[in-house]
């Protein structure tokens, strides 16, 4: 069964033409920034749906939270984080530092995406993440197959990782959305606030922050995806225009305040003792990044600079994200 949008009011936005089904690869490492520590890597295959292509489960499921129904997508994915010490050489990590730790998961979501008055969109999104943190999250083969593969030193410190332990996250943020308006020339800008929270046993944290672009957005793009924690952004992306092939291109800025309860990766497993370190309470992220979309492709780069989230920490996290979209 599908769920079908409660019919638009005056003013509301029709849906992009050419809806297809998004396939989106995410890939964040610190590679980029010459680094291998902290947040080091992170990797999530995901399947966006088209417009109201959603089994109505998951629609009833989210109802309570996104409310009046727009334009509903929903996505699956399945991913992998890992986090590291600052030197991965070391057989006994210093216990002050980052706890060598490994999340697998499969996650299921909804965005709904509602115009209002005045051309304005708000975009609310839920997504539910189920797996496991610990030795079954394959973090010390995923590493150790990479660093064989590019030659880097081989992560000696794995035997010192989190307990195993289920993984459950729930996140919902909201995020208002202007028209774009020209300022200069055919070019065209916008700015979109967002407030979310994210509530499990992984990470739990309310946030706020907004997100600047300038160039050629898409009227229904919502920027590139990221891995959780981050500023947000969608798997989903229009086409750039009518004419099949046509060229799209923005920059962006963005930027996110965490109020942080709990972080295993730092506060160490829920109900056994683990290695773990005293977290920083106020956590914030910067980006910048751009992207182009070709016809039905899709490609971001994104960096980030995260600010330091344990006492102790050397300096802040730098990382780069790479995501690949295609429209089936």
């Amino acid at each position: 069964m599908s769920a079908r949008a409660e019919e638009p009011t005056a003013g509301q936005r029709v849906k992009p033409q050419s809806e297809r089904p998004v396939w989106t690869l995410t890939l964040e490492n610190d590679l980029t920034n010459d680094t291998d520590r902290y947040f080091t890597n992170g990797i999530r295959v995901s399947r966006t749906s088209a417009i109201d292509d959603v089994p109505q489960a998951v629609v009833d499921a989210a109802r309570p939270i996104i409310g009046t129904l727009g334009s509903v997508r929903w996505s699956i994915g399945v991913g992998q984080n890992m986090y590291t010490p600052s030197d991965i050489t070391e057989k006994n990590p210093d216990p002050d530092d980052q706890p060598y730790a490994a999340w697998l998961y499969g996650s299921v979501g909804v965005l709904n995406d509602l115009a209002v008055e005045d051309g304005r969109r708000t975009q609310t999104s839920v997504q539910l993440s189920l797996g496991v943190v610990g030795p079954s999250a394959l973090g010390e083969e995923a590493q150790s197959l990479v660093h064989d593969i590019i030659n880097s030193p081989s992560p000696e410190g794995w035997d010192h990782q989190l307990h195993d332990e289920p993984a459950v996250l729930l996140n919902v943020e909201r995020r208002w959305v202007v028209p774009s308006e020209r300022v200069f020339g055919n070019l065209r800008g916008d700015v979109a606030p967002h407030v979310g929270v994210a509530l499990g046993n992984v990470f739990t944290h309310a946030a706020a922050g907004l997100t600047v672009r300038f160039g050629e957005p898409p009227e229904f793009d919502y920027g590139p995806p990221r891995l959780q924690p981050h500023t947000p952004g969608s798997q989903y992306f229009a086409p750039p225009g009518e004419v099949e092939g046509a060229f799209g291109w923005y920059v962006f800025a963005g930027a996110e305040a965490r109020a942080v309860a709990r972080n295993i990766f730092l506060d160490g497993n829920t109900f056994r003792d683990s290695p773990s370190v005293d977290k920083e309470l106020l956590v914030g992220d910067l980006s910048a990044g751009v992207v182009f979309t070709f016809g039905d492709l899709r490609l971001s780069y994104v960096q980030v600079l995260r600010t330091k989230e344990f006492e102790g920490q050397d300096e802040a996290s730098l990382f780069g994200a790479f995501s690949a979209g295609y429209r089936f």
